[in-house]
């Protein structure tokens, strides 16, 4: 279980302290799909960053299985079985997908099994499995391969900034699936997506609204996102990319 407790994030902005992220408290069940979403600029990409480490919150507390986490580095959290798959993916020149698999896995994965995680996000696995991870690789093929990274890691928490930025529609749908297929296998981890689109708050068991960041309201898909369809921006769209 995750457990934020009144995380507030500030920046310096020409001198002064601007608030980012407000008082925000959020506990993250195990075996819980939980989206979060809200408007634009509202501190929901802010928030993933700080679950994973690579934001430090300014005051407040995560803990994670009880464990205060809150002064960890990335990559020890990582160790604890974090998974963050950025909303615009990292490439890595000189790095083979095959290579970023297994180092996600931890593991040797044979080839057969690294293709898996590839086809599971709807690549070609055989046409990407020894390509470089560098600029020939498109903004959406990109993203594909970190949430499969994601994927192989089996992580105790997985976060999901945006997944479905620069996916073409029928990945989406894949995207989608793939969620729910790894939803319905977790029992002692948790999935938590920081989303706009309706057909993903859709498979939310829980949805939380940031909103100038601070919690807005929280509750079942089926409390939260009849409010949210038509007033959530971008609910509707999914971009081209590949």
């Amino acid at each position: 279980m995750l457990e934020l407790r009144n995380i507030t994030f500030n920046v310096d902005d020409g001198g002064q302290d601007k608030e980012i992220i407000r008082d925000v408290s959020l506990t993250i069940p195990d075996g819980r799909l939980v989206v979060v979403t809200g408007p634009n600029g509202g501190g929901k990409s802010t928030l993933a960053r700080i679950i994973a480490g690579i934001e430090k919150p300014t005051s407040g507390q995560i803990l994670m299985d009880g464990e205060d986490i809150t002064e960890k580095t990335i990559t020890e959290r990582a160790r604890m079985g974090i998974g963050f798959a950025f909303q615009q993916p990292v490439r890595f020149k000189g790095i083979r997908v095959l290579d970023l698999i297994r180092l996600a896995a931890g593991k040797e994965l044979s080839v057969l099994d690294a293709c898996k995680y590839l086809s599971a996000v709807g690549l070609c696995a055989r046409d990407y499995i020894d390509r470089e991870i560098n600029n020939s690789l498109s903004g959406g093929e990109l993203k594909r391969i970190e949430i499969a990274s994601v994927l192989a890691r089996d992580a105790k928490i997985s976060v999901f900034d945006e997944p479905e930025a620069g996916i073409d529609l029928w990945s989406f749908q894949n995207l989608i699936d793939v969620f729910k297929k790894q939803h319905a296998k977790i029992k002692d981890s948790s999935i938590l997506i920081i989303s706009h689109q309706e057909r993903i708050l859709s498979i939310a068991d829980e949805i939380v609204v940031i909103s100038s960041g601070a919690v807005d309201r929280r509750g079942s898909r089926d409390e939260i996102l009849p409010s949210l369809i038509g007033t959530v921006s971008a609910v509707k769209s999914c971009t081209r990319a590949v």
